[in-house]
């Protein structure tokens, strides 16, 4: 999952822009949203859109969200679960 990991990390700063953040600065346990991060829902939103395209999975609703963009750990848990299915 490492690789996974790092994966999510590169998606989720291009397809958001991010400026001066790499794969090495996001902690893999830290919130993507709030006081980590600094997401919004409008970045929650994108992101969702570019895993839908890269990984073929869906995220149903908001809750579902909510758990899965939680970290980094939490989103590479939830692409493997969605995979596996």
């Amino acid at each position: 999952m490492p690789d996974l990991k790092r994966e999510l990390k590169e998606l989720l700063i291009a397809t958001l822009s991010l400026e001066d953040v790499t794969p090495a600065t996001i902690d893999d346990a830290a919130p993507l949203f709030g006081a980590g991060l600094g997401l919004d829902s409008i970045d929650a939103l994108e992101l969702a859109v570019a895993l839908e395209r890269r990984f073929h999975i869906s995220i149903p609703d908001e809750d579902v969200a909510k758990q899965a963009f939680a970290s980094i750990d939490a989103l590479a848990a939830f692409v493997e679960a969605a995979r596996g299915q």
